[in-house]
């Protein structure tokens, strides 16, 4: 066997399905939406993100799983018009309260889903997909956002397949079955006839800057799903027994940052 008798999108899917993390709801999401908003904007995340991306000779930009418009706005000053996908009403609703207040007037925002009909999303020369790559199929939604571009397309996506510690998972019995890495996004492009480039942003542990376990618990809840009563015991002892590494959350997540030309 060679690297191209390997099908890549049907080995992305059989993993997908055998993670064991449920997806969330566009529910899940509008409640976490105002938070979330004031903590990303003009995040580190973001500075980092923009900083690899080339704005050269385009106008518009499709934002994919845009969240409250943690990366569209950061660039909307610098094009003639951003839309921002998410299937999330209350995250667009934020997308557009922090346009206003930004006096951006170029911002749009669209209600759809990766696994929506795209036929009405409009085309822009530069697709994104910020932290918004877990999808059923990923050949699918490459070629759905390939196909929104015209000029170049980025996209993060895990390194490790845990949102959180892979450690802090096996001690509380969860996500033993990690979501697929970046690697299978590389081999699925390049057997679209792509050549990807990849870099890596490295951020704080979603779980770090807790305040006590009791805040902790409630960040690990979000990650890993509720805990019960053994697991929150095993999740205390670790806690407990280096606060050093709990102030830390564990081992920072890093994202590999994904880049294609178009055209």
């Amino acid at each position: 066997m060679i690297i191209s008798d390997i099908d890549f999108s049907a080995m992305y899917r059989r993993h997908m399905q055998r993670s064991d993390r449920p997806a969330k709801l566009a529910s899940a999401w509008d409640a976490k939406a105002k938070g979330l908003s004031a903590k990303v904007m003009g995040s580190d995340y973001t500075t980092e993100f923009v900083s690899r991306m080339d704005l050269a000779h385009a106008h518009s930009l499709l934002d994919i799983g845009c969240g409250p418009g943690t990366i569209g706005l950061a660039l909307a000053p610098q094009l003639q018009h951003v839309v921002g996908l998410d299937y999330s009403p209350g995250m667009l609703e934020c997308m557009q309260e922090n346009a206003t207040a930004l006096a951006l007037g170029n911002v749009q925002t669209k209600l759809c889903a990766w696994e929506d009909d795209w036929l009405d999303i409009p085309v822009c020369d530069i697709a994104v997909a910020s932290r918004s790559s877990i999808v059923p199929d990923m050949a699918q939604a490459l070629a759905k956002m390939t196909t929104h571009a015209r000029l170049r397309c980025y996209m993060t996506h895990l390194v490790g397949g845990h949102f959180g510690d892979a450690e802090i998972a096996a001690i509380v019995g969860k996500q033993a079955h990690a979501f697929p890495d970046y690697i299978y996004i590389v081999n699925i492009l390049f057997s679209m006839g792509f050549h990807p480039s990849v870099d890596y942003i490295e951020m704080p542990s979603r779980l770090a800057g807790t305040r006590g376990f009791a805040e902790f618990v409630k960040k690990a809840s979000w990650s890993f799903g509720e805990l019960d009563s053994d697991q929150l015991d095993a999740l205390k002892q670790w806690y407990d027994q280096d606060p050093k590494r709990a102030s830390q959350g564990g081992q920072p997540m890093r994202w590999a940052f994904i880049s294609w030309n178009v055209s």
